[in-house]
């Protein structure tokens, strides 16, 4: 009788435990369950529709815009949806991911902390995103060494069959995380803790799902994405080349800029470790979406368009777009490594130079350098780059270009909901840190 009660007893404190680990979220971000639905549905719908709608004769199908009747009516047909149905790009697209995965298991790489959890503990992350890079393109060398680039215009023949394994393999893993959520002893994300299941489903209910030392939301941030959109757009070169047998100077633009940009994430892999995906949200279905679907199957936009309109520009556009790249490049890295610095060490080298203000908190804010000309000027750095990316596309066609303009108002969003963290966060000292720092993400305009 006295060891049931003692039992009853320790399930009564753990589960009190617990609810302090895990609070009930009691607000919504992103419209909250409309927002959800809208999320799990729509966005899908919209890259199945750059995917679908797109083609040779436009962006969009000039037969969409000519005759909707009879492009939605091929679109029902048996012959079509057969397409749908690719067991060759469902199993490429399965094999590179679970490539991925086992390259990040067992190739080398430096292993760093975590941010200090509510519990306590600091989790260990080994980076080795640039290792599995270049060794997954020389794999890939390898074994088109003798067939030489007709193997990379599967990508192309197959973009139907695997923009749908992306999105079935983003449900799968959304759902598995959610699944596993539920699991004693999960520490969930406070924003991801609503009892909506659809909700919690899209925003992420765990904070860190890990399999043993796996961490599912680690490995997710960079490698299928950013490596994924590297291949693919390698692959449309490799198909405008054996088309035209030249790559126009706007191909090899987006081709290096892009991959400037991917070289440098997967290289400075250990930034990500103290961004609000990792320290903050929940992985959910919003950050799989996002990394297994959207990044691969629309950053690439420019260049399967340059594949189906190989519009060409100037030396003179093209050196301007390239230096409109670098600003954005010097702006976004050297903020980035900045912070990083002072977050480090604020008596570095560095960074021992620069004015920081004190908080209530303990922690300290930057308040000059490249933090003192706005809240968030990497965003800006970023947006430029992105404008850079659409810029050799010319304006044929809004659709290469909606990269740009979508990110930006994912940058002001994003912005918004840092901004509600720090003022929940900091209090008063927010404010009067906004004071000094008055301009959000553009110095002197925003």
């Amino acid at each position: 009788m006295a060891d049931t009660k003692k039992e009853k007893s320790k399930e009564g404190e753990d589960t009190l435990v617990e609810k302090e680990l895990n609070p009930k979220t009691t607000h919504y971000e992103f419209l909250g369950p409309l927002g959800a639905f809208a999320m799990t549905t729509f966005l899908p719908l919209l890259v199945m529709f750059f995917s679908v709608c797109c083609d040779a004769s436009g962006y969009p199908s000039q037969l969409l815009l000519n005759d909707h009747k009879t492009f939605f009516a091929q679109l029902t047909s048996p012959e079509y949806l057969d397409r749908l149905y690719d067991p060759a790009a469902y199993g490429v697209y399965a094999a590179f991911v679970a490539l991925l995965a086992l390259f990040s298991i067992i190739l080398p790489g430096d292993v760093w902390p975590g941010t200090t959890l509510r519990t306590g503990e600091r989790l260990k992350y080994k980076t080795n995103g640039f290792t599995s890079m270049h060794t997954t393109l020389f794999l890939g060398l390898y074994f088109i060494k003798d067939s030489g680039l007709k193997p990379l215009l599967f990508i192309y023949d197959h973009w139907l069959g695997l923009t749908v394994a992306s999105i079935i393999c983003s449900y799968a893993v959304a759902l598995f995380v959610y699944i596993k959520s539920f699991q004693k002893g999960a520490l969930l994300a406070l924003g991801g803790n609503t009892g909506n299941a659809l909700y919690d489903f899209m925003i992420g209910r765990e904070l860190n799902p890990r399999i043993g030392d796996f961490d599912i939301k680690f490995f997710t941030e960079l490698r299928p994405g950013m490596i994924g959109w590297l291949i693919i757009n390698l692959g449309f070169a490799a198909k405008q080349y054996l088309d035209l047998q030249y790559v126009t100077k706007s191909m090899i633009l987006v081709q290096l800029l892009q991959a400037m940009y991917i070289v440098d994430s997967l290289w400075n892999e250990d930034v990500i470790l103290s961004t609000m995906d990792i320290t903050t949200d929940g992985f959910g279905f919003m950050l799989a979406f996002g990394l297994y679907t959207w990044v691969p199957f629309t950053y690439t936009l420019q260049a399967r368009y340059l594949v189906d309109f190989p519009t060409d520009i100037s030396y003179y556009s093209a050196v301007g777009i390239f230096a409109l790249n670098m600003l954005g490049y010097t702006i976004f890295r050297r903020a980035n490594s900045q912070k990083d610095c002072f977050r480090n060490n604020p008596n570095g080298p560095l960074v021992k130079h620069l004015k920081s203000m004190d908080t209530k908190s303990g922690s300290k804010l930057l308040i000059s350098g490249w933090w003192g000309m706005s809240r968030h000027i990497n965003y800006f750095g970023d947006w430029l780059m992105s404008l850079s990316w659409c810029l050799p596309c010319g304006f044929g066609s809004f659709i290469p270009c909606f990269y740009c303009f979508y990110f930006a108002i994912l940058l002001i969003h994003r912005e918004r909901r840092d901004d509600h963290k720090c003022r929940t966060k900091y209090g008063e000292d927010w404010d009067k840190y906004c004071s000094i720092v008055k301009y959000r993400i553009i110095p002197g305009v925003y």
